[in-house]
């Protein structure tokens, strides 16, 4: 072995160790840790395949029709995590056979491939090189076992997510609304039973913060019929409890105030685990919201032809209302754009680039 060879060995081996190390980080980051943990490679296999469906959506000329398209997103994309990391995992393996004199790459490659996918068409001699083949072995059905244990656990959480967002349909209609939402309490239930109903959705904003985070992949999976989303539900509840809070003469309500911290919380970790900035403590109105006052006005003159106790200061109303608002409103009109969330007042419809209208459903 001339000199060149021995530095190239040694270094094709620490390459091929540290390709696998990277994989291996990915693959636990995403099915294993229990907390939010950002994994560039698998960030990488999301973009380019976004990527590919943005060129595909080019295609779609209606709402429902892009919804179609964008249901297949999260799961193919989770579906190619596996061949990625395999990819990566023979390539590093491959490297390090081949650092350990095992013929050519080639050579190495094929006892990689062989090695992990329990073949056993290609054989080795040496102790380091077998213990190899045994680790690359055991990695490959570890990766199996990760997933077939990760999507019950995924389909779990979206279950539980879903189940809320279904049953807000009958409170805040479809799309959701918070106007609606609390008209119809009102004449079903009256106003004073809201505040059940608001711890019950500050349960679900503390489940979405830990499973969307953790198990980021669920933020793409849509909900079985286009006009949902579980991000536009969640704005439906916060601008009911917003409004409630700030304009509604009716006792303060402890658990409405809680809901929105928890629907705020949620909503900025969501964001800040897809790097995308928010400002920090944001403040009305050197911060403002994307509801303008004459929308405020409208909706609160609507309340009031409905029967509904309105505050009679509106310019102190406005602005408890833009206090709550500001909290969420940038993180929630930034999830609706991640996700292409189907038009609701008040949330995906402050994205302009979308130009979404009602008859878009019925086509």
């Amino acid at each position: 072995m001339n000199i060149n060879e021995m530095i190239m060995h040694p270094l094709v081996f620490l390459i091929g160790l540290l390709i696998v190390a990277v994989t291996l980080f990915s693959a636990i980051s995403t099915f294993v840790l229990p907390r939010s943990a950002r994994s560039p490679l698998t960030r990488l296999v999301f973009r380019l395949l976004r990527w590919v469906f943005d060129l595909i959506l080019h295609f779609a000329k209606t709402y429902s029709r892009r919804d179609a398209v964008m249901a297949y997103y999260a799961p193919i994309g989770l579906m190619m995590l596996l061949p990625t990391w395999y990819l990566l995992i023979s390539l590093g393996y491959a490297a390090m056979y081949w650092g350990l004199g095992v013929g050519n790459f080639i050579t190495a490659y094929k006892l990689s491939g062989s090695s992990l996918f329990t073949l056993g068409f290609a054989a080795t001699q040496g102790l380091w090189q077998s213990a190899l083949v045994f680790s690359e072995a055991m990695l490959g059905l570890i990766m199996v076992a990760l997933l077939i244990a990760y999507l019950p656990t995924m389909y779990s959480a979206f279950s539980r997510r879903e189940q809320a967002v279904n049953m807000l349909e009958v409170r805040a209609g479809n799309p959701p609304s918070a106007v609606e939402m609390l008209l119809r309490f009102r004449r079903i239930h009256g106003l004073d039973r809201l505040g059940e109903y608001w711890r019950t959705w500050e349960t679900w904003f503390a489940d979405i913060e830990e499973s969307h985070s953790t198990l980021a992949t669920l933020v793409f999976f849509r909900s079985p019929r286009p006009e949902m989303s579980w991000i536009t539900a969640a704005g439906a509840v916060l601008d009911a409890a917003a409004l409630m809070l700030s304009a509604v003469e009716v006792p303060y309500e402890l658990s409405a105030a809680l809901c929105i911290r928890a629907g705020y919380l949620a909503l900025h970790r969501i964001t800040h685990y897809f790097g995308i900035p928010l400002p920090h403590d944001p403040h009305f109105p050197d911060d403002p919201i994307s509801i303008s006052r004459a929308e405020f006005d409208a909706t609160l003159s609507q309340l009031e032809a409905a029967g509904l106790p309105i505050k009679l200061d509106r310019e102190q109303a406005w602005k408890d209302f833009a206090g709550w608002r500001v909290n969420y409103d940038r993180s929630l009109i930034a999830l609706c754009t991640l996700v292409m969330a189907p038009f609701a007042p008040w949330s995906s419809d402050r994205i302009q680039s979308s130009n979404l209208s009602d008859a878009e459903f019925k086509d």
